[in-house]
């Protein structure tokens, strides 16, 4: 590991140094408000607004479409049922599963849609 002098008073190693500079900085309020105030530093801000903005509506419509999903319909109406045999648990899990395809590809058409928008 590398160390440095500073001012010949003490040796440091550099990632030592390098992280005693950065909080020194951090913790500089006019640092910090120069730094808010830069271009950079602002649009990071507004990208992350615009991100979690965004993955908070599209949540929502997720969240919302589930509990309109027909398969969340058709499960919670095959748990109720008790089953005959193993052919009968077969073919309510193939149109469970045919359901679940069907809305996992309107839902990727819907969501290739909105991200074109």
């Amino acid at each position: 590991m590398k160390t440095v002098v500073i001012a010949g008073l003490k040796r440091y190693p550099a990632d030592k140094m390098l992280s005693r500079m950065l909080a020194h900085f951090v913790n500089n309020l006019r640092v910090v408000e120069k730094l808010a105030e830069s271009r950079p530093i602002r649009r990071a801000a507004q990208i992350t607004a615009y991100a979690i903005t965004k993955a908070q509506i599209v949540g929502r419509d997720t969240s919302e479409r589930v509990m309109r999903s027909q398969t969340l319909r058709q499960v919670r109406a095959e748990a109720g049922k008790v089953p005959d045999d193993l052919q009968e648990v077969s073919s309510r899990f193939r149109k469970v599963r045919e359901t679940f395809v069907k809305e996992l590809k309107e839902g990727w058409k819907d969501g290739s849609r909105q991200i074109k928008k």
